[in-house]
Parts: structure tokens; C-alpha cells; sequence
């Protein structure tokens, strides 16, 4: 798999204050460049393409837990541990390839990351 390496991932465990978003569910600010929100048991946005040298953040807004895990066989750099509501996960690519990766608790949910020279 290409972009097999990379800077390893970062996980930010959730904040231990409580949340100060709206009760609508909407997010107060747009989502930051680069950023994955796993929401309603989805990955959004579901593909997504950065060049070499950027870092995607996944942040888990559901109230359960999900991964951010390369597909199996792929040989991709992704696996998160389990994310709690609030915590991120986050990857600097390093080279160019198609990233598929999934949430291994929840098999259904997929999505790619294209990496452009």
C-alpha cells in the first residue's frame, strides 16, 4: 500500500469540562480544514483529498465509541484506539495513496483519504 509511513497518530482524549455547544446539535464554528467528524455513525466527509504534508484530525462526536483503522490487507499507517465522545485522532501523511480505512467496531462505516503529491 503506498503511504504505508507517516508521523504516527495522535489521539486528544475528550475535554473533562461539559460541552458549550448548542442543544440544536449544530457546531458552533465550521469544521476545521482537514477535519473528519464521526457523526451518526458516519464519517463525514466520507472521502476526502489533501496533499503530502497535512494532517486530517478525526474528532468522534457520537455518544459511542469509534476507530479510525486502515482497511485490513491495505497495510495503511490508520488505527486509532477507541475514540470516546469529544476525543480526536489525528495522522500527517506523508506520501501519496488512497487511504481507505473504516471503524472496526462498526464495520459499515468507511470513508478514504486521497494523498496528492
Amino acid at each position: 500500500m503506498p503511504g504505508a509511513s507517516g508521523t504516527g497518530g495522535t489521539v486528544t482524549p475528550p475535554a473533562a469540562t461539559p460541552s458549550t455547544s448548542p442543544t440544536s446539535g449544530q457546531p458552533t464554528a465550521p469544521a476545521a480544514p482537514n477535519a473528519v467528524t464521526i457523526k451518526n455513525f458516519a464519517f463525514s466527509p466520507a472521502k476526502m483529498t489533501v496533499k503530502v504534508g497535512t494532517k486530517v484530525t478525526w474528532t468522534n462526536t457520537d455518544p459511542d465509541t469509534h476507530t479510525v483503522t486502515s482497511k485490513q490487507g491495505s497495510g495503511g499507517p490508520l488505527k486509532s484506539p477507541g475514540l470516546a465522545t469529544k476525543a480526536t485522532y489525528s495522522y500527517t501523511f506523508t506520501k501519496p495513496g488512497t487511504y481507505a480505512y473504516y471503524c472496526t467496531i462498526h464495520p459499515f462505516m468507511t470513508a478514504t483519504v486521497e494523498v496528492t503529491p
